[in-house]
């Protein structure tokens, strides 16, 4: 169709230029195999090494998070006194899990369900000194601060939804209708996170057995859009491969308010979020004292930047914001890479019974 072809060819050269500038979208970020805020090598071990006294902090964050983290530490006195390096959940959760306290890194900012299950099985975090905002979730642990908190929603392309006389949807189980067949781009929570957030709300809302029929119904009508990224589906959506995708609720919003063909829905199973904490790795005596003061810079001067992109309120004093979501809500079971590990069975069953 021509018009999907238009929009590819810009959506190409879009993306062409974003490259050039070293920009990345979520499930992998800009400082992702790099280090910044000091020029030193790429890998951990070398990072470490060129610290010279720097606090050396590791990270899954995206773009966006990152520059508000980077911006509260060099206008708070921290410029050139750190390392950051980012690296993918699933990579850094893994170093989290197998290095505990030797890990080369004095702090982290991480998806929290992964930190706290290090802590479980490490027992690796210094409790936060320096943190003086107060978290609305009173049950929070004294050994990370919350970050970020990130929903899931649908989104669509106007103008393509509009060109195939497709309805649109009010829910994910909308999405497992046939007449959105290689109309639709999902993320496989094996490469993403982000896949999380739908496979929790099509669990939460109608169990395993009725869930794994909506969810393989969505696989099937993804087809080859079934992304191991979370931007993956934005991608597709942007350029108008797809008419509907399902992804980071703040990307969408995004987009939508820089005036592109793109619009949101609230899935009436829940728009599930994930939050990203800021931890403090405790290496006894070893440990940087600057560690626990940039903790408590992100925290308490950074979250003023981080809300105007994740604009739910995580700490006393924060205000809802006018574009916050219809319906939040959380999993019943408390999110461990446990859980993670048993959802991500239940989602290859479905790409399984997909194929």
């Amino acid at each position: 169709m021509q018009f999907k072809k238009f929009l590819r060819g810009t959506a190409a050269l879009v993306l062409t230029g974003a490259i050039a500038l070293g920009v990345t979208a979520c499930g992998g970020n800009s400082a992702s195999g790099s280090a910044s805020a000091g020029g030193a090598a790429a890998t951990d071990s070398t990072a470490a090494k060129a610290s010279d006294g720097q606090v050396v902090i590791y990270t899954n964050a995206d773009d966006e998070a990152v520059a508000a983290f980077k911006n509260a530490l060099d206008n708070n006195g921290y410029k050139g006194k750190y390392i950051l390096q980012g690296f993918g959940t699933s990579e850094l959760g893994g170093k989290l899990m197998a290095q505990g306290k030797d890990l080369d890194a004095d702090l982290i900012t991480m998806s929290s369900f992964y930190v706290d299950s290090a802590q479980e099985k490490n027992h690796m975090f210094q409790d936060l000194t320096d943190v003086k905002s107060k978290p609305l979730d009173t049950s929070t642990p004294a050994y990370r601060a919350p970050t970020t908190s990130q929903e899931g929603a649908i989104f669509y392309n106007t103008e393509v939804l509009k060109q195939e006389n497709l309805p649109v949807p009010k829910s994910l189980k909308d999405l497992a209708d046939p007449k959105y067949k290689d109309m639709i781009s999902v993320p496989d929570m094996a490469g993403s996170s982000t896949g999380w957030l739908m496979v929790q709300a099509i669990i939460d809302a109608y169990g395993e057995d009725q869930g794994k029929t909506v969810l393989t119904d969505i696989y099937k009508n993804a087809g080859p859009h079934l992304e191991q990224s979370g931007s993956g589906p934005l991608k597709s959506v942007r350029s108008g491969e797809v008419a509907i995708g399902f992804g980071l609720r703040h990307q969408a919003v995004a987009d939508k308010e820089k005036g592109l063909p793109i619009d949101f829905v609230d899935p009436t199973e829940g728009n599930f979020s994930l939050t990203e904490s800021v931890a403090v790795i405790d290496k006894g005596d070893k440990t940087k004292p600057d560690a626990q003061k940039m903790a408590g810079i992100i925290i308490d001067k950074g979250r003023a930047e981080l809300i105007k992109t994740y604009p739910n309120p995580l700490y006393e004093g924060e205000k809802e914001a006018a574009n916050h979501s219809q319906y939040p809500k959380t999993f019943k079971d408390p999110l461990t890479v446990d859980l993670h590990d048993k959802h991500q069975a239940f989602s290859d069953a479905c790409k399984q019974a997909a194929q």
